[in-house]
Protein backbone atom coordinates (compact mmCIF):
# COMPACT_ATOMS: atom_id res chain seq x y z
CA UNK A 1 0.00 0.00 0.00
CA UNK A 2 1.29 3.20 -0.91
CA UNK A 3 1.33 6.55 1.99
CA UNK A 4 -1.32 8.00 -0.22
CA UNK A 5 -3.06 5.02 -1.51
CA UNK A 6 -5.99 4.35 0.53
CA UNK A 7 -6.89 1.04 -0.81
CA UNK A 8 -5.25 -1.93 0.75
CA UNK A 9 -3.74 -4.46 -1.39
CA UNK A 10 -3.70 -8.14 -0.98
CA UNK A 11 -1.16 -8.85 -2.96
CA UNK A 12 2.14 -6.29 -2.35
CA UNK A 13 3.30 -3.84 -4.97
CA UNK A 14 6.87 -3.65 -3.54
CA UNK A 15 8.94 -6.06 -1.45
CA UNK A 16 10.70 -5.04 1.67
CA UNK A 17 14.40 -4.63 2.05
CA UNK A 18 16.04 -8.17 2.52
CA UNK A 19 12.85 -9.79 0.89
CA UNK A 20 14.72 -10.94 -2.18
CA UNK A 21 18.10 -12.50 -0.31
CA UNK A 22 15.76 -13.64 2.36
CA UNK A 23 13.81 -15.60 -0.45
CA UNK A 24 16.89 -16.59 -2.20
CA UNK A 25 18.49 -17.80 0.78
CA UNK A 26 15.48 -19.62 2.06
CA UNK A 27 14.99 -21.76 -1.03
CA UNK A 28 18.50 -22.70 -1.18
CA UNK A 29 18.41 -23.93 2.10
CA UNK A 30 15.22 -26.10 1.69
CA UNK A 31 16.94 -27.69 -1.79
CA UNK A 32 19.91 -28.14 0.32
CA UNK A 33 18.13 -30.30 2.58
CA UNK A 34 15.98 -31.75 0.64
CA UNK A 35 18.60 -33.07 -1.17
CA UNK A 36 19.92 -34.59 2.06
CA UNK A 37 16.60 -36.45 2.83
CA UNK A 38 18.32 -39.84 1.37
CA UNK A 39 20.82 -40.38 3.63
CA UNK A 40 19.57 -38.13 6.51
CA UNK A 41 16.54 -40.67 7.13
CA UNK A 42 15.83 -44.57 6.82
CA UNK A 43 13.30 -46.02 4.82
CA UNK A 44 12.05 -49.23 6.71
CA UNK A 45 10.83 -52.27 4.72
CA UNK A 46 7.12 -53.74 6.24
CA UNK A 47 6.14 -49.91 7.60
CA UNK A 48 3.16 -48.51 6.35
CA UNK A 49 3.74 -44.59 4.70
CA UNK A 50 2.72 -42.42 8.03
CA UNK A 51 5.28 -44.45 10.07
CA UNK A 52 8.33 -44.47 7.64
CA UNK A 53 10.87 -42.27 9.54
CA UNK A 54 11.70 -40.07 6.03
CA UNK A 55 7.90 -39.59 5.22
CA UNK A 56 7.13 -36.06 7.73
CA UNK A 57 10.51 -34.15 6.75
CA UNK A 58 9.87 -34.77 3.29
CA UNK A 59 6.69 -33.83 3.52
CA UNK A 60 7.76 -30.20 5.57
CA UNK A 61 10.98 -30.09 3.17
CA UNK A 62 9.34 -30.28 -0.21
CA UNK A 63 6.37 -27.86 1.46
CA UNK A 64 9.42 -25.64 2.58
CA UNK A 65 10.58 -25.82 -1.49
CA UNK A 66 7.47 -25.49 -2.77
CA UNK A 67 6.52 -22.15 -0.69
CA UNK A 68 10.00 -21.06 -0.87
CA UNK A 69 9.93 -21.09 -5.03
CA UNK A 70 6.34 -19.42 -4.69
CA UNK A 71 8.13 -16.74 -2.61
CA UNK A 72 11.03 -16.22 -4.45
CA UNK A 73 8.77 -15.71 -7.53
CA UNK A 74 6.39 -13.50 -6.07
CA UNK A 75 9.27 -11.30 -4.84
CA UNK A 76 10.93 -10.96 -8.03
CA UNK A 77 7.09 -9.68 -9.79
CA UNK A 78 7.44 -6.97 -7.56
CA UNK A 79 9.57 -3.47 -7.67
CA UNK A 80 12.54 -3.21 -5.65
CA UNK A 81 13.08 -0.94 -2.84
CA UNK A 82 16.83 -0.18 -1.53
CA UNK A 83 18.08 -1.52 1.57
CA UNK A 84 18.90 -5.12 0.83
CA UNK A 85 22.40 -5.33 2.59
CA UNK A 86 21.59 -2.86 5.29
CA UNK A 87 19.43 -5.57 6.01
CA UNK A 88 21.97 -8.03 5.36
CA UNK A 89 24.20 -6.82 7.46
CA UNK A 90 21.70 -6.86 9.95
CA UNK A 91 21.13 -10.33 9.86
CA UNK A 92 24.80 -11.04 10.00
CA UNK A 93 25.30 -8.49 13.07
CA UNK A 94 22.84 -10.89 15.40
CA UNK A 95 25.23 -13.80 14.45
CA UNK A 96 27.01 -12.79 17.28
CA UNK A 97 24.54 -13.88 19.82
CA UNK A 98 25.40 -17.23 18.63
CA UNK A 99 29.07 -16.65 19.19
CA UNK A 100 28.60 -15.44 22.78
CA UNK A 101 26.17 -18.99 22.50
CA UNK A 102 29.29 -20.91 21.13
CA UNK A 103 31.55 -19.74 23.85
CA UNK A 104 29.86 -20.38 26.60
CA UNK A 105 28.77 -24.18 25.99
CA UNK A 106 33.01 -24.61 25.41
CA UNK A 107 33.61 -23.21 28.59
CA UNK A 108 31.65 -24.99 30.65
CA UNK A 109 34.36 -27.67 30.58
CA UNK A 110 36.81 -25.95 32.17
CA UNK A 111 34.95 -23.16 34.20
CA UNK A 112 32.14 -25.40 35.60
CA UNK A 113 28.68 -24.90 35.39
CA UNK A 114 27.89 -22.27 37.68
CA UNK A 115 30.96 -19.92 37.03
CA UNK A 116 30.25 -19.86 33.22
CA UNK A 117 26.59 -19.61 33.37
CA UNK A 118 27.49 -16.63 36.04
CA UNK A 119 30.00 -15.00 33.54
CA UNK A 120 27.93 -15.34 30.12
CA UNK A 121 24.79 -14.01 32.18
CA UNK A 122 26.83 -11.13 33.46
CA UNK A 123 28.68 -10.62 30.11
CA UNK A 124 25.63 -10.91 27.73
CA UNK A 125 23.59 -8.10 30.44
CA UNK A 126 26.52 -5.88 29.66
CA UNK A 127 26.61 -6.27 26.20
CA UNK A 128 23.47 -5.61 25.57
CA UNK A 129 23.66 -2.20 27.45
CA UNK A 130 22.00 -2.90 31.19
CA UNK A 131 24.79 -1.77 33.43
CA UNK A 132 22.93 -0.61 36.40
CA UNK A 133 23.71 -2.88 39.99
CA UNK A 134 20.24 -3.93 40.13
CA UNK A 135 20.01 -5.12 36.26
CA UNK A 136 23.64 -7.54 37.25
CA UNK A 137 22.33 -8.34 40.07
CA UNK A 138 18.80 -9.75 38.43
CA UNK A 139 21.53 -11.41 35.98
CA UNK A 140 23.68 -13.01 38.05
CA UNK A 141 20.49 -14.15 40.22
CA UNK A 142 18.90 -15.28 37.31
CA UNK A 143 22.11 -17.55 36.36
CA UNK A 144 22.51 -18.99 40.26
CA UNK A 145 18.72 -19.89 39.66
CA UNK A 146 19.06 -21.45 36.04
CA UNK A 147 22.20 -23.60 38.22
CA UNK A 148 19.87 -24.64 40.90
CA UNK A 149 17.29 -25.41 38.77
CA UNK A 150 18.56 -27.75 36.43
CA UNK A 151 21.51 -29.54 39.36
CA UNK A 152 19.12 -29.64 42.18
CA UNK A 153 15.52 -30.11 41.16
CA UNK A 154 15.84 -31.58 37.76
CA UNK A 155 19.00 -33.78 38.60
CA UNK A 156 20.77 -32.98 35.15
CA UNK A 157 23.88 -34.56 35.12
CA UNK A 158 26.56 -32.08 33.58
CA UNK A 159 30.16 -32.60 33.82
CA UNK A 160 32.10 -30.74 36.43
CA UNK A 161 34.97 -27.93 35.04
CA UNK A 162 38.53 -28.34 35.33
CA UNK A 163 38.37 -25.46 37.81
CA UNK A 164 36.46 -27.83 40.31
CA UNK A 165 39.02 -29.70 40.49
CA UNK A 166 41.68 -26.78 41.64
CA UNK A 167 39.27 -26.55 45.02
CA UNK A 168 39.99 -27.71 48.47
CA UNK A 169 38.88 -31.07 49.42
CA UNK A 170 35.42 -30.88 50.92
CA UNK A 171 34.06 -27.92 48.45
CA UNK A 172 35.03 -29.95 45.06
CA UNK A 173 32.95 -32.54 45.91
CA UNK A 174 29.91 -29.93 46.24
CA UNK A 175 30.83 -27.65 43.76
CA UNK A 176 31.19 -31.26 41.42
CA UNK A 177 27.03 -32.52 42.63
CA UNK A 178 25.70 -28.99 43.00
CA UNK A 179 27.43 -26.73 41.15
Amino acid sequence: MQPDDPTPHVFPTARRPGELLFAMLFLGLSVLLLAQIGWQTDWLPGKGLAAQPRTWPFIGLAGMVLFGTLHLIATNRVRRTPGRWQEAVLWLRSLEFVGWYLVYVFSVPYLGYLPATLVFCLSLTWRCGYRSRIALLAAAGFGLGVVLFFRTLLSVKIPGGALYDALPAPFDVFFLTYF
